[in-house]
């Protein structure tokens, strides 16, 4: 899985589209065409200390792994930010959270943004 790492990145998927799921918010831009899917995450400082907040980027980075990074569309990038009840949700519906996401970033149908 590649990864986001500079400001630039994360601000520019900021302007793009974004869904909210219980567990997790997903916001989408281009990326460079040709290029596989590109995912950086991000926790708040209002959600925990340094370490829940690890905790839940380590959750959310293995969610993508696991479940999502087949479904993510090539050349697009995406910004996983993780809310508090990421920390608490099972990982299974953590995994499905992000798999409805990313649906709803695609425009399959019968999703809704939100």
């Amino acid at each position: 899985m590649e990864r986001l790492r500079k400001r630039s990145e994360f601000k520019a998927a900021a302007k793009g589209r974004r869904v909210n799921r219980p567990g997790l918010a997903l916001q989408m831009a281009p990326g460079e065409p040709g290029a596989g899917p590109r995912f950086g995450f991000t926790v708040t400082r209002k959600v925990g200390n340094a370490v829940v907040r690890n905790r839940i980027r380590r959750r959310l980075r293995e969610a993508v792994r696991v479940g999502a990074l087949q479904k993510a569309r090539p050349g697009t990038n995406y910004v996983v930010i993780g809310r508090e009840a990421a920390l608490t949700r099972p990982f299974t519906e953590l995994v499905a959270d992000l798999e409805a996401g990313l649906a709803a970033l695609a425009g399959t149908p019968g999703r809704r943004d939100g």
